[in-house]
């Protein structure tokens, strides 16, 4: 009823799972990551005590062809579960039980695994493999994931239709604030288009939730703090640091002002007044 991937990104720093399904919020029962020891998707009559036990074991140290293996030789419903496993140095592994229903497999490469059943066919998994593998290692891993996922929902996907898909990456102090390791955590739970939804809210994921990349950061000078400040009071905000809350911006703007992400001075001068600036 499922289709996923589940991968590690090229640089070894990232982990995650995309998951499409015909399946009402498939994103609370399927995916499961721990940053710094691997990720996890447990679908068909999942199983999702899988999730705990398989990161606990890889957290021991266990590989991924490992913890399956302790997954479905103490589990007497082997036969109906479909799980892909990626492990902290990109081993990967998947098993698809015999009595999981058509079409049911999966596959593995470096750093990936792929599994989906009650699928149109063997294409949809096939597609998603091609999409992976072409893909730029040095793109951001949530956007491959999606790629990967939207590739296979446009070979077919589950042969019963769309409803629900999800996507969730884990990377060390990648989190709201760097205090936390969720990268990105999201899901769409009841949509006729799930993934172009998932598509939407990762473009607002970035913007508001991720941190600026140093290649986006534009250093605030005296006279472009000046025009910022206008900016702020033009919009009766107490200050411009007050207008960034407001807008939930705070990751893209320094604590300090000492710089502001591009994007946000792109928004900050097409929306209202502000002062000259030579930046």
């Amino acid at each position: 009823m499922t289709f996923s991937i589940v991968a590690r990104s090229a640089d070894g720093e990232s982990w995650g799972v995309a998951v499409a399904s015909k399946f009402l919020a498939v994103g609370s029962a399927v995916p499961a990551a721990v940053a710094g020891v691997g990720a996890i998707a447990t679908q068909a009559d999942a199983n999702v005590a899988y999730k705990g036990q398989a990161l606990a074991h890889m957290d021991d140290g266990a590989t991924a062809s490992v913890a399956i293996q302790r997954l479905i030789e103490d589990d007497d419903g082997r036969d109906h579960r479909q799980v892909g496993i990626v492990d902290v140095d990109g081993g990967a592994a998947s098993h698809t039980g015999h009595a999981c229903l058509d079409w049911a497999g999966g596959l593995t490469g470096d750093g990936y695994a792929i599994q989906g059943n009650i699928l149109t066919g063997e294409d949809v998994v096939l597609a998603m493999q091609a999409v992976w593998e072409a893909s730029d290692p040095e793109a951001p891993l949530a956007r491959r994931l999606l790629e990967a996922l939207a590739a296979g929902d446009e070979a077919g996907g589950d042969s019963r239709g769309r409803q629900s898909a999800a996507l969730l990456v884990v990377k060390e102090g990648a989190g709201y604030g760097g205090l936390d390791d969720i990268a990105v955590d999201l899901r769409v739970d009841d949509d006729a288009a799930p993934i172009p939804e998932l598509g939407r809210l990762l473009d607002l994921s970035e913007l508001f939730l991720q941190a600026s990349r140093e290649e986006e950061k534009v250093p605030v000078t005296p006279e472009l703090e000046a025009e910022l400040e206008a900016f702020a009071e033009a919009q009766g905000a107490r200050d411009f640091q007050a207008w960034v809350g407001t807008e939930n911006y705070e990751m893209r703007v320094a604590p300090d002002l000492a710089w502001i992400d591009q994007r946000i001075l792109d928004i900050v001068r097409s929306t209202g007044p502000t002062v000259s600036s030579d930046t």
